[in-house]
């Protein structure tokens, strides 16, 4: 036992250490990108204030969300901090401007993190029809998964055809270098991604697993995360030219081996710093790749920087 002791001080550390140079680059560096400043004045419908016949899908940078539908996870003050990466709804996100959710689910068709439970999918699929009844002009791109070390649902990709049919955007490569007025009055690219039941076939209502990737970096070290999500990102081919989207996350996971397992004073580690990351990508010459970025406990200045920079690449194609 005593041998925790001092694994735990070393992890403390390089916590602490991580951190600061964290606040050295913020501090050197700044938050500056094309048009930063930018805040939408109507947040719900930010797509169509920026023109649909102007946005295409790969100028998008995507708002997202980490573990989507966790507000309500769990027990209140006994098991929630562990699981909830979010406070807001489905709805309230979609209000504020999120515009791509990861929803993971289990075998009963609950939302799910880990062990840990709240309400059926059907909660989720309620708040994105409320949203779309009353708007026009917003595309959602929306991951449903099974959660890890969870069975799928049965038949659940009929079930999500029937539930979203008359809206779903075919799985087309083509989909990419399209406006989003070209897709109406289709609204929801659903990814499907179940783990064992076969994978959506191409060109179906459902795009599949390797139209949504990432690198995801399991570490409760801000620098590390940062650095190494930087570093996936310059590996991937500009957005202009890939037929697949790519996230990036800021985020960070508490770990076992540490005394602090509550999600939000881990994540807060990052989450500041979302700005830092995007000046980083035009520093270094990667704007380009960054496609859909997403966050735990997402807020309204997290979506305005991801706005900012759509706005400016449609200023700079026209």
């Amino acid at each position: 036992m005593g041998s925790c002791f001092p694994k735990q001080i070393e992890r403390r550390k390089a916590i602490s250490t991580e951190r600061k140079s964290m606040r050295d680059l913020h501090q050197s560096c700044g938050e500056d990108f094309p048009a930063c400043a930018l805040r939408p004045s109507d947040r719900k419908n930010w797509m169509a204030g920026l023109n649909p016949e102007k946005l295409h899908i790969h100028n998008i940078l995507w708002p997202g969300t980490h573990d989507s539908a966790t507000n309500k996870i769990g027990f209140p003050c006994i098991t929630r901090p562990f699981a909830q990466c979010q406070t807001l709804s489905i709805y309230q996100q979609l209000v504020i401007g999120t515009r791509v959710f990861d929803i993971r689910v289990q075998k009963d068709r609950r939302v799910c993190h880990g062990i840990l439970v709240t309400y059926s999918i059907d909660v989720v699929i309620r708040d994105i029809k409320k949203f779309l009844s009353e708007t026009k002009s917003e595309i959602i791109l929306l991951e449903i998964r099974t959660e890890h070390g969870h069975d799928d649902p049965p038949d659940f990709e009929q079930y999500l055809v029937h539930q979203f049919g008359e809206v779903l955007i075919h799985q087309d490569d083509n989909v990419f270098n399209k406006t989003i007025a070209e897709l109406f009055p289709k609204r929801i690219i659903c990814v499907w991604k179940p783990r064992n039941s076969p994978q959506p076939k191409a060109g179906g209502l459902l795009w599949s697993s390797e139209h949504l990737k990432d690198d995801w970096i399991n570490t409760d070290l801000p620098s590390t995360k940062f650095e190494s999500n930087l570093k996936y990102l310059s590996e991937q081919p500009p957005i202009s030219t890939r037929t697949f989207f790519y996230r990036v996350e800021n985020t960070v996971t508490p770990q076992p081996d540490y005394p602090i397992v509550c999600v939000k004073p881990v994540t807060g580690r990052i989450h500041e710093y979302a700005r830092l990351f995007i000046t980083q990508c035009f520093s270094r010459g990667i704007e380009d790749r960054l496609q859909i970025f997403s966050t735990d406990f997402i807020d309204e200045d997290f979506v305005d920087a991801c706005v900012a920079v759509t706005y400016s690449r449609i200023e700079r194609k026209s």
